[in-house]
């Protein structure tokens, strides 16, 4: 089932005004794969006179035959000889190139792969560009060759782009229109499960329901998603055991540096470098109290950034031997009992992202997280949403719950006992709010009852 285009209306924006100028200029796409980079490539080249290649695994003079083949399709003839290298083709399509065409090669670091010289190359046709030359379009899923082709200091475009994108995961906002979810309750849930990957999102929309998809894409061995943190590893590291063991031991619940390092025999400072990798590869987040500073180490908390792969972590990874035993109905079985706890991990990120863009109280809210440390009595204290209003006068205070039914009247006053032991409320409005699966009939004074209709319509 093929999704309709969902959201990156900016990007299209950009993509577009870049390919009507009058001299050829470089855009370039890059960020985790499945998230949506081809369509919109390809969104943005309708109505073009486009030339668009896949890079793949094959050695570059079978790469320049196909790319050929394409390129046949606006300058006729092109295909009718051999290019023994890539600069004899690209030479021969800046010279031929109808006027404003586009040269599109997505997977860009599979073709770097079979020769390191193509950035190179691809330098001298951006920079001999004039006006009406071709313009070039460059995509990849490798973060880590991404930058070494194009965006670091030291690559041979660095700072010739025009345009540079980085596709994200999309919103929960956008995953009750790709699913045709009735309710925002249902929307949550399968946010919680398939994240913001737009091509999960088409994989469970072949599926009646969300456990029947879960159990044949995700728990199965035969699942297409089976093993997709390895698979979302290899775009990016050389070898996968150490990063797939610490995202393991994250989504076992071992959120300090220490703990990691303990439970992998290993010295702490030899996990810098690999936890900093998961944290640029969007894999892992950094967490800290909020309004703690970047420097207090001993506070940091490492945590699954995605929820697909903290529903991974959390199913697949414990459950891998009763899985290739065939028990995957099993195991099903007991993911739909303990999903609910999932979704509750879940539904706490959104209220605080949710924060940011949704109004709540009338104000605008600069920055927020969670918070835990010592409370004003000392005593430890943990609270799911703590946000700053943008003129710093106010505070934003809540919690986070999943449950059918609430006793409200309990978990106001407990709100209110948390609000008075922060210690960053001292001298500041504070307004209390409770993000919930339900709303109550009742909701208790001073106390704002928030719900997935609040932030799936706010985080789009």
């Amino acid at each position: 089932m093929t999704l309709p285009f969902l959201d990156r209306a900016d990007e299209l924006v950009r993509l577009r005004s870049l390919l009507k100028r009058a001299e050829g200029g470089l855009a370039v796409l890059y960020g985790r794969r499945r998230c949506g980079k081809s369509r919109l490539l390809r969104e943005a080249l309708q109505g073009r006179p486009a030339a668009y290649y896949v890079g793949d695994d094959r050695e570059s003079a079978l790469q320049r035959a196909a790319l050929a083949v394409e390129v046949a399709r606006l300058v006729p003839g092109f295909a009718d000889v051999r290019y023994p290298d890539w600069e004899a083709l690209l030479l021969r399509w800046r010279r031929e190139a109808p006027r404003g065409s586009v040269l599109a090669l997505d997977e860009l670091p599979s073709l770097v792969a079979s020769d390191a010289a193509l950035p190179s190359l691809l330098q001298k046709l951006v920079d001999g560009a004039t006006r009406g030359s071709p313009h070039l379009v460059l995509a990849g899923s490798s973060q880590r060759l991404m930058q070494g082709a194009v965006l670091d200091r030291t690559a041979p475009l660095f700072g010739r782009a025009r345009e540079i994108l980085k596709i994200s995961p999309l919103r929960v906002g956008w995953i009750k229109r790709a699913l045709a979810l009735r309710d925002d309750v249902r929307a949550v849930e399968a946010f919680a499960v398939w994240g913001g990957v737009p091509r999960y999102w088409e994989l469970a929309a072949a599926h009646r329901g969300l456990l029947p998809a879960l159990q044949a894409l995700v728990l199965s061995p035969l699942g297409v998603l089976h093993d997709e943190p390895r698979r979302l590893l290899l775009d990016d590291v050389r070898e996968t055991a150490q990063p797939l063991s610490v995202l393991a031991l994250i989504g076992a619940g071992s959120h300090r540096l220490s703990e990691i390092a303990g439970r992998l025999g290993k010295p702490a400072t030899s996990l810098a470098r690999p936890l900093a990798t998961l944290v640029e590869l969007g894999l892992v987040r950094r967490d800290l109290p909020f309004g703690a500073s970047l420097k207090d180490s001993k506070r940091t908390a490492y945590r699954l950034a995605d929820p697909f792969l903290r529903l991974w972590f959390r199913f697949v990874e414990p459950n891998r031997s009763r899985l290739e035993a065939g028990l995957a109905a099993t195991v099903a079985r007991e993911a739909s009992r303990a999903l609910p706890l999932h979704v509750a991990s879940v539904w706490e990120d959104l209220a605080r992202e949710s924060v940011l863009r949704v109004p709540y109280f009338g104000k605008t809210w600069a920055s927020a997280g969670s918070w835990w440390g010592p409370g004003e009595d000392h005593v430890p204290l943990e609270i799911d949403v703590v946000a700053r209003s943008a003129d710093g006068a106010a505070l934003l205070v809540g919690e986070a719950k999943w449950q059918e039914r609430l006793d409200w009247p309990r978990e106001a006053a407990a709100l209110r006992e948390k609000a008075a032991r922060l210690p960053l409320a001292r001298d500041r409005a504070v307004h209390l709010g409770i993000w919930a699966k339900r709303r109550p009939r009742q909701v208790a004074p001073g106390v704002a009852c928030f719900t997935p209709r609040d932030v799936v319509g706010g985080l789009r």
